[in-house]
């Protein structure tokens, strides 16, 4: 799986390098504008996926009647529902593959982003290694953000990876994407800037989940009501926020 990211996140990196020149060493920046594009790009595969839903809304009373006329005799079913598609030119899996195109291009973001110091920087895996090891960590991509943190911070003592780092910043309006939030229930004493990255991805799913369920209702007023399933998504996003560093709430 890592080599098929690496295969992905190589180009991306040199591209989010080149970003990042032309916004001074600003990651947040350079993460802003690449993940846009990238949203960009994948537009015309959610234009597909959703007209893909919408066909699907559209035959739904039709299978219904399929459903009603064969009952629990599933092999007729299925070979009328074949000749239904066929018949009404819709594709049983044609929302699938933009879907899980999407999902790995994201997948591959996020290990982009995670592993700044080898995708961004160009550090060799052998000195990642090693300050993860100084760290008493496991060289994988959550570890590189904490390793820019005590590197600079002068936990550890790596100067071919400080003297790269000089030239990021790796702060947004003072909030440190590098650091990971640490959640506490008592938030007048203990709370800290870089909560915001998690409180704001998990204000934004909570919209994107609610436009979601909006569109759903209106091409398929018949649907069961998913309002309970809204939360999943923004409390994951929640729950992740407050796991993992600041730059991939960001």
């Amino acid at each position: 799986m890592q080599t098929l990211f690496n295969i992905i996140n190589i180009p991306f990196g040199w591209a989010l390098e080149f970003l990042s020149s032309l916004f001074g060493g600003n990651f947040a920046a350079a993460v802003f504008f690449f993940t846009l594009l990238i949203n960009v790009i994948l537009i015309p595969l959610s234009i597909k996926s959703q007209k893909s839903s919408v066909q699907q809304t559209r035959i739904k009373p039709k299978l219904d009647e399929l459903k009603k006329k064969y009952g629990d005799d599933k092999q007729k079913y299925s070979e009328a529902m074949q000749k239904l598609y066929q018949e009404e030119n819709v594709s049983m899996s044609g929302g699938c593959l933009p879907m899980v195109l999407r999902l790995v291009l994201m997948m591959s973001i996020y290990y982009l982003i995670m592993s700044p110091l080898t995708y961004l920087l160009h550090i060799d895996s052998a000195t990642v290694t090693a300050a993860a090891e100084a760290l008493g960590k496991n060289a994988n991509a959550r570890a590189e953000l904490q390793i820019i943190e005590a590197v600079r911070n002068g936990t550890i003592d790596f100067p071919q990876i400080a003297s790269k780092l000089s030239a990021i910043d790796f702060n947004f309006f003072g909030i440190d994407l590098t650091q990971t939030p640490k959640f506490s229930f008592d938030i007048f004493h203990d709370a800290q800037p870089i909560w915001v990255m998690p409180i704001i991805a998990f204000l934004a799913q909570m919209l994107t989940s609610a436009l979601s369920l909006v569109m759903q209702k209106k091409l398929n007023p018949d649907a069961p009501n998913m309002a309970g399933m809204m939360l999943t998504m923004p409390l994951l996003s929640l729950f992740i926020g407050f796991t993992l560093p600041g730059g991939v709430a960001f």
